[in-house]
């Protein structure tokens, strides 16, 4: 008696062993990454399992994956399907072949066999597939499946060079697999196979497996972002599926491989800056096709800053210019500005110099009464660089859906009196768009030289030299695209040639600028005193207003203005004796 029951004891506390076992099972679900860029977006799912007997049961890490190499563009099987598991599961008996979901999408109906079941073990292990409770580690799944290594055994196993594997034209398919006992049969199957097989077997597989065969292993994988067809799963990770939506969305992890021949290119140049400015560096990046899927971000590092801008798309052969806005120290310097660029399967780099210069360091000295200038001639007014309007473009990318119907009939019932139930699916096939909006800005600069209100003699736009004159400029400034305000104007006096002297003006309000106050001014007026030798005749004034930026560049102006010279402050004062 004593016997019997410790026999008795020892099945209970079997039996309660692997029921604590299943009950720890837990979900993780693994979406499409990229080759030595993952991004796999992966999320947690599943929950407890169904109580086992010895004639159906699943012990934890009886776990593989089935790899089918794909066309990258139309999903189609490019390779034999291999399966790999770090168990030996020589004692299959019952399975499916090789076949993928690819193909059973497409029409193949599923085959039970008894053949040899044939697998590899890896030489780097897999990861945990189906977790034992204790967690999956999606970041060691991810890993796994990007790692260089991995690829090269899959392409060797597979018998396509690494090199065609891995540039662009295929995708890796992936499906969990699970090693079950059932009905007293070792038994393997995918996801997909786990639902098809329930339905030829009246829903027997679900009453004996459900929490495993339809909500951990389907759950195991699943896309977040729709590729090859198959749409991404927006339901509950937390309960079972049924057997269509585990055909339709469930069970699949796909690897994609950007070619690394796309690679991206900077086209970028060096700057002038003004000190204490509003400006933009731009670069224009080109190399690749970029969609919202795999956007382009650019990175400037500028004086400890970091200016980031992303979600930038263009198409095939396209270009797109891209730039920050940021403001220039108060002290000349020289600020080196790096750029990095990431998107496709390259980081390119460019490195800018931008030269900070103070343009108010050379204004002209203090005029005094026996200045002279003998040998005088006018010059030209200088010409320098002018831009007054600036364009450009930022492309955008728009989604055009074009759902197509995916049928997949299979025959529901006894062979007489059953009926074809189509379980096929809406695919949104559609394709990004590419356009572009169109950016412009124009800058209308004026300016006016007016006699100095301090002069007494003045008479309109005529004056003695030797007395000062004030200036004004201002700009109007239109478009729908970023810019800034005028900022900088410089003038240039003919009394020395255009060169040597020159005075910075500073904006007074609004859109004016004005000459800085003079330090030899009287009454500390924002003046320029006109040399006292000075020829009767034109006085004409050269400005170039600066420092309207915008992302294509910054606008300029070439601007003029003349007053008359008509005899000198002397002759406003007579000296004669006292009667």
């Amino acid at each position: 008696m004593i016997s019997s029951a410790l026999i008795f004891l020892e099945v209970i506390f079997t039996k309660i062993k692997r029921f604590i076992a299943m009950l720890m099972l837990a979900i993780i679900c693994f979406n499409t990454v990229a080759f030595a860029e993952g991004d796999p977006n992966i999320d947690n799912g599943g929950g407890g399992l169904k109580d086992g007997s010895s004639s159906n049961f699943w012990n934890p890490g009886n776990d593989g994956v089935r790899v089918t190499v794909v066309d990258s563009e139309t999903g189609t099987v490019k390779s034999a399907s291999i399966d790999y598991t770090n168990k030996n599961v020589s004692d299959i008996a019952l399975h499916f072949g090789k076949v993928s979901k690819a193909e059973y999408v497409g029409g193949t109906a599923i085959s039970a066999t008894t053949s040899p079941y044939t697998f590899i073990n890896p030489t780097e292990p897999l990861p945990t597939i189906i977790s034992d409770g204790t967690g999956a580690s999606i970041e060691a799944i991810r890993s796994y499946f990007t790692d260089e290594q991995v690829v090269k055994r899959i392409a060797e196993h597979t018998g396509i060079e690494f090199d065609d594997l891995t540039n662009g034209d295929y995708k890796l398919m992936l499906e969990p697999i699970m090693y079950i006992t059932y009905n007293g049969v070792r038994t393997a199957m995918t996801a997909t196979e786990a639902a098809l097989y329930n339905m030829q077997t009246g829903g027997d597989l679900i009453y004996k497996f459900g929490p495993l065969s339809h909500k951990n292993l389907p759950l195991a994988m699943f896309l977040e972002k729709d590729d090859l067809g198959y749409s991404a799963w927006m339901g509950a990770t937390d309960a079972k599926a049924t057997d269509s939506d585990i055909i339709q969305y469930l069970g699949v992890g796909i690897v994609s491989f950007k070619e690394k021949e796309e690679e991206v290119e900077v086209t970028a140049s060096d700057y002038e800056y003004r000190v204490d400015t509003d400006v933009y560096t731009s670069i224009t990046v080109t190399g690749g096709e970029h969609t919202p899927d795999n956007p382009v971000t650019v990175r400037f590092y500028i004086k400890n800053k970091v200016y980031t801008v992303s979600n930038i798309v263009y198409p095939d052969g396209g270009s797109q210019l891209v730039w920050c806005k940021w403001h220039t120290p108060n002290t000349e310097q020289i600020v080196n500005i790096k750029v990095t660029v990431t998107g496709g399967a390259s980081a390119s780099k460019a490195n800018i110099t931008a030269s900070i210069v103070d343009l108010n360091k050379n204004p002209p000295p203090d005029p005094t009464a026996d200045d002279r200038n003998d040998g005088f001639h006018a010059v030209s007014v200088p010409n320098k660089a002018q831009r007054t309007s600036a364009s450009w473009s930022v492309w955008r990318a728009r989604w055009i859906p074009n759902w197509v119907w995916h049928s997949n009939w299979y025959w529901v019932g006894s062979d007489e009196d059953g009926h074809w139930v189509d379980y096929g699916y809406w695919v949104d096939e559609g394709e990004w768009e590419f356009y572009t909006n169109s950016y412009s800005v124009s800058m209308n600069a004026n300016m006016r030289i007016t006699c100095d209100e301090k002069n007494p003699t003045a008479n309109g736009r005529t004056m003695k030299s030797g007395y000062g004159i004030n200036e004004q400029v201002t700009a109007s400034i239109s478009g729908n695209g970023e810019y800034t305000t005028l900022q900088n104007a410089v003038t240039y006096f003919p009394e020395f040639y255009y060169q040597t002297y020159w005075r910075l003006l500073e904006r007074t309000s609004g859109s004016t600028l004005e000459f800085r106050k003079n330090k030899y001014s009287t009454y500390n007026n924002r003046t320029h005193f006109t040399p006292v030798w000075y020829p009767d005749g034109s006085y004409t004034v050269y400005t170039w207003a600066i420092d309207c930026w915008t992302p294509a560049g910054m606008l300029s102006a070439n601007l003029t203005d003349s007053l008359t010279i008509k005899g000198n402050v002397f002759d406003d004062w007579h000296i004669a004796p006292s009667h």
